[in-house]
């Protein structure tokens, strides 16, 4: 048993060898044996390809805004274990975070014994749902990969969201958006309502043939309800959401009017399904919703910029962002993503738009390794460093802003790097 977080990150840690092991066997065994808290939870259920942690905090907000204890389950952390796992806005505390371990100790050594261990994110899942039935109103539970064969599958919710759908993860989901489609509708439940993003025609065809299968009522933006961007400057953006509601963010980019239309769709599908939901009340909570790593302004002088944009339409709506708010200065990026995303389109896709752009590698099995990148490095303004944490002290020049992103486990990292600058 674990007397301290110290113990249960080492237990834990062990687990990371195993890898991602999709499928729902080991985790409803774990529920099985902790009396499925899973069936007490009362939640939203969120995947896509991108967005999914913008659209659940504009909801949590808007969900504390009117009253409701809310839980979060997100990854990665940019908070270490517990950070998965938020109560409001806290991240659930360490003491509690050991207690539930060790409660469901026994039921990892069974599995083990049985060699089938279960994973770190399998465990850590099973952690949230045995918190968030005993504590919170309405549970936010973000897909970890996939939908159909994610950890995270293993409940009934409130409804569904699937924020868009392009290429990513094609060695587990596969390699074309129709198959990738398919593992995200695999959310959807019977009679339950599911809202969409707008997406190709590929990917509407596997989620409609998927609601209608479970009769689960389905609301696609753009199509059945709209937003209208009206205005927006460095510091928000406004827009009409479904002609009729003026509402304003300040998270920054296209893709966050996007992301908050689907969360405000999904508010006021709580309001018809009987919860109390005041609309000033969470036009405010969206007005003043902020999400670190996603475009989040870690230092002032010199500006240095953190964005979680790990796979190809992540980078080209950071770009969109970039070129948006920051067209006039001298612009620099720092690069560091997992070795299975697509590095070399996403680096075709940032490199004619900065001054330069620094490839570095951090400490994760998946990380992409500095050989990885070096083929990279032709191009005059392309450099490598070895040290990511040696390249943040060069960021000094108080007249150009510059851009740390790609996977969002290194922006963690330099998140932390800064915190502990100050």
């Amino acid at each position: 048993m674990f007397q301290n977080l110290q113990q249960a990150e080492a237990f834990l840690s062990t687990r990371k060898p195993l890898g991602i092991k999709p499928g729902l066997e080991r985790v409803r065994v774990l529920l099985q044996k902790v009396n499925h808290p899973e069936k007490n939870i009362r939640a939203i259920h969120i995947t896509g390809t991108n967005g999914k942690g913008s659209t659940m905090q504009f909801i949590k907000n808007a969900l504390l805004a009117n009253g409701y204890h809310t839980g979060v389950f997100t990854s990665p952390s940019l908070e270490g274990l517990p950070g998965h796992i938020f109560y409001n806005d806290t991240p659930v505390s360490e003491n509690v975070f050991v207690e539930l371990c060790n409660q469901l100790y026994p039921a990892i050594k069974q599995l083990d014994s049985d060699g089938d261990s279960p994973t770190e994110f399998e465990i850590i899942t099973v952690i949230a749902c045995m918190f968030f039935s005993k504590n919170v109103d309405i549970a936010l539970i973000e897909a970890g990969m996939g939908g159909r064969l994610d950890t995270t599958n293993c409940f009934d919710p409130l409804l569904s969201i699937i924020t868009n759908i392009s290429i990513d993860h094609k060695q587990f989901l596969g390699s074309t958006v129709s198959e990738i489609a398919y593992h995200k509708a695999g959310i959807i439940k019977r009679n339950r309502p599911v809202i969409i993003g707008e997406m190709s025609k590929d990917a509407c065809i596997e989620i409609e043939k998927e609601a209608t299968f479970l009769h689960a009522p389905i609301y696609q933006a753009g199509r059945d309800f709209t937003y209208q961007k009206t205005n927006d400057d460095k510091c928000f953006q406004q827009f009409i959401w479904n002609e009729e509601l003026p509402l304003e963010i300040s998270m920054l980019g296209e893709h966050q009017i996007k992301n908050a239309a689907i969360a405000f769709r999904a508010v006021m599908l709580l309001k018809e399904l009987g919860y109390q939901i005041n609309i000033d009340e969470t036009a405010k909570a969206f007005s003043r919703t902020q999400l670190p790593g996603r475009f989040e302004i870690i230092r002032k002088k010199p500006t240095v910029i953190l964005d979680g944009a790990h796979n190809e339409k992540g980078m080209e709506a950071f770009i969109e962002t970039v070129l948006t708010t920051y067209k006039d200065r001298k612009r620099h990026l720092i690069f560091a993503v997992f070795k299975d995303k697509e590095v070399k389109e996403m680096l075709e896709l940032a490199m004619p738009h900065f001054d330069s752009v620094t490839l570095t590698a951090f400490d994760h099995p998946r990380s992409a390794s500095l050989e990885n990148l070096k083929s990279f490095t032709k191009k005059k303004h392309i450099f490598l460093a070895e040290n990511w944490q040696a390249a943040m002290t060069n960021l000094t020049d108080d007249h150009s802003v510059y851009f740390v992103t790609g996977s969002l486990e290194f922006i963690s990292r330099v998140r932390k790097y800064f915190a502990n600058d100050k």
